[in-house]
């Protein structure tokens, strides 16, 4: 039987969320030992490399990395960045899927923001979604059970980063390459976490009583062979994983594959019932529905009104 390009791209969408949610199990994996912008930094490495000799010559070749628009480039691979740091050290204090489905709150961020950053119009129904989603985040932060947690705060702040990363791409249109974004992307995590290590990487600033500080601060140590083929695997999956992602993105529209990137929710709470022991409790379940079913709710509504603008053009987490 004949694959046609919208099964296609639903099978890359999904290959890509079990590639992303993989990583993100390997770096809290790995994290207890080592430093953040040291896992970061073999990662990049890897993820250009494989950009550079796979993604750059598929997508039409070396001549698009000149792009014109570097610095909008340079400050998107920045966005990023600074959502990884958020994301990767929520992870130190709350569950894998816990900060997975804090984090899909930004397609209802980016509806919100498109109001006002770029005058959209959005209906009375996506607001709604919106308030919905909004109240699942706030419930996983129990403020009634007397347990909140202020690492909650750091997965939803990486997702109005990467919200505002998302608007920026729309601004940005469809002249630049796939292989182009993902590029200046790793390029910035390659120079900013070596720019940590350089800074923070003799571990002076670390403080091993408080944990994110730790993660952030610690000294770079020599990785055992077996973490080193992890962080190695880490900078695979996240070169695989955006060519996927993006080649699901190039052969279809992109209303009809977006809702399939809420399958890593459930690989998420796969890997961290499995990998972690960490069962997410009801409070935790009702918030993750809430946020799941609005912010699947808005991008059906976004496929219905079959808008010109593309606000999930993706802009992955970990590429």
């Amino acid at each position: 039987m004949k694959i046609n390009a919208k099964h296609l791209s639903i099978i890359c969408i999904i290959i890509a969320q079990v590639f992303f949610t993989t990583l993100d199990m390997a770096v809290k994996f790995v994290s207890g030992d080592y430093a953040l912008h040291q896992i970061t930094l073999i990662r990049g490495i890897v993820s250009i490399l494989f950009t550079l000799l796979v993604l750059v010559p598929i997508d039409g070749g070396y001549k698009y990395l000149r792009s014109k628009r570097l610095g909008l480039h340079l400050l998107r691979g920045f966005g990023i960045v600074v959502a990884n740091l958020f994301f990767f050290t929520a992870l130190v204090n709350i569950p894998l899927a816990e900060t997975t489905a804090i984090f899909f709150i930004a397609p209802l961020l980016i509806t919100s923001l498109s109001v006002f950053l770029i005058r959209e119009k959005v209906e009375l129904r996506s607001w709604i979604a919106v308030i919905v989603g909004l109240l699942g985040v706030i419930l996983m932060f129990r403020p009634d059970l007397g347990v909140f947690n202020a690492a909650y705060m750091l997965p939803l702040v990486a997702a109005l980063v990467y919200s505002l990363v998302q608007i920026a791409t729309r601004i940005m249109g469809e002249a630049e390459k796939a292989s182009t974004m993902v590029f200046y992307i790793q390029l910035n995590h390659i120079f900013f976490s070596g720019l940590m290590g350089l800074i923070f990487g003799d571990g002076s600033y670390a403080d091993q009583s408080k944990p994110i500080n730790y993660y952030l601060f610690r000294a770079w140590v020599v990785p055992t062979g077996e973490d080193f083929m992890i962080m190695l695997g880490i900078g695979l999956l996240g070169g695989v994983g955006a060519y996927f992602i993006s080649n699901a993105y190039r052969i279809s529209k992109a209303g009809i594959i977006a809702p399939f990137e809420y399958v890593a929710i459930p690989f998420s709470i796969f890997w961290s019932i499995l990998i972690f022991g960490d069962w997410p409790d009801i409070v935790s379940i009702f918030g993750i529905i809430l946020i799941t079913g609005s912010g699947f709710f808005v991008v059906y509504s976004e496929t219905i009104q079959r808008r010109k603008n593309d606000i999930y053009r993706p802009i992955p987490r970990n590429r």
